[in-house]
């Protein structure tokens, strides 16, 4: 038997329970995986909360990076030993499972567990929202919504590379100067003033063309006033609550606006996908172009407090339980 995070009803932290669960030998096509870091994101407050329905009882988290302890018959692209990490399956918040083999990557040489469980999801979606969601180029100005947070960090750093101004706002002159530490040109603290005059402010009037946007409710509305005539909307996430049901004659109202709501696994619907993506981010991360932030560790049975923390907007770049 080995540990596991579960929920046995969606609500608050509190919910989260250190219990025993039976991991069992690999499958066809499987692997099982001994983990070592396992990354927090929104959405596993998303899942725990049952904004995201989830079966249960069921254990939470979405990507972690660990070693391969056994192959299951068919699998000849991994071995046992190998380093590995994976994006977008849940189940992760466990010291060990297992794994459809298709779906996971090798880790790079000079790349650590850490890194690369905190990277995946969030370096993956800034991977497809930058290259992918709107091809942003040099010369761009673009906003980032939680320009201090583990995708916006990294956003903000790729961006800046690319050669784009980038806005992000934050919530504190704390994370006003981490962001712009990683890339950020110009910082909004939202808390105090209008991050849609500040755009006008900054853009002299012209606006953007896209705007990233993982808070939701408090954000979406103003966020379309900050966009040019056929801007794009980029809605990502809903750390603030989610998105009330909209008025399509709203964005024509404001320039006749496209609006997307991505997600990752869009993004990776194949194998050839998945790697791509991750090896792109593999690849900013050991030529320097990206820094992985990990500014926040927990130990795997303390992912209450690692929750109680997201929550709390006490957290900046990434948060990983340590198994």
């Amino acid at each position: 038997m080995v540990k596991a995070i579960r929920i046995h009803e969606a609500g608050g932290p509190d919910v989260l329970r250190w219990e025993d669960v039976d991991v069992g030998a690999p499958g066809p096509g499987e692997v099982r995986v001994r983990q070592t870091a396992v990354a927090v994101n929104y959405i596993d407050t998303y899942q725990r909360s049952g904004l995201y329905p989830m079966k249960l009882p069921g254990v939470i988290g979405n990507e972690a990076a660990g070693v391969v302890e056994a192959v299951g018959e068919g699998v000849t692209s991994l071995k046992e030993g190998d380093r590995i990490a994976y994006p977008g399956l849940l189940g992760a918040y466990a010291e060990a499972r297992l794994l459809p083999a298709d779906k996971i990557v090798r880790i790079p040489e000079g790349i650590e567990d850490r890194q690369a469980a905190a990277m995946m999801i969030k370096g993956m979606t800034a991977e497809y929202l930058l290259f992918r969601t709107y091809a942003v180029q040099k010369g761009d100005t673009i906003l980032i919504h939680a320009a201090a947070g583990g995708v916006g960090l990294i956003a903000c750093q790729w961006a800046k590379h690319i050669g784009a101004t980038v806005i992000g706002t934050v919530s504190t002159d704390e994370k006003a100067a981490l962001a712009k530490a990683h890339g950020c040109d110009h910082t909004i603290i939202y808390t105090r003033e209008s991050f849609v005059d500040r755009v006008k402010e900054i853009t002299g009037g012209k606006m953007l063309p896209v705007v990233y946007d993982s808070v939701g409710a408090t954000t979406f509305m103003d966020s379309l006033k900050c966009l040019k005539p056929r801007g794009l909307m980029v809605s990502f996430g809903q750390s603030s609550g989610k998105i009330p049901p909209i008025d399509v004659g709203v964005l024509a109202a404001h320039g006749s606006l496209y609006l997307t709501r991505p997600t990752l696994g869009s993004y990776t619907l194949n194998r050839e996908e998945l790697e791509e993506v991750a090896g792109h981010v593999f690849g900013a991360v050991r030529q320097g172009i990206v820094k992985v932030e990990i500014n926040h560790t927990y130990a795997l049975q303390d992912a209450a407090q690692a929750h109680r923390d997201l929550e709390g907007r006490k957290t900046t770049g990434s948060s990983v339980l340590i198994v």
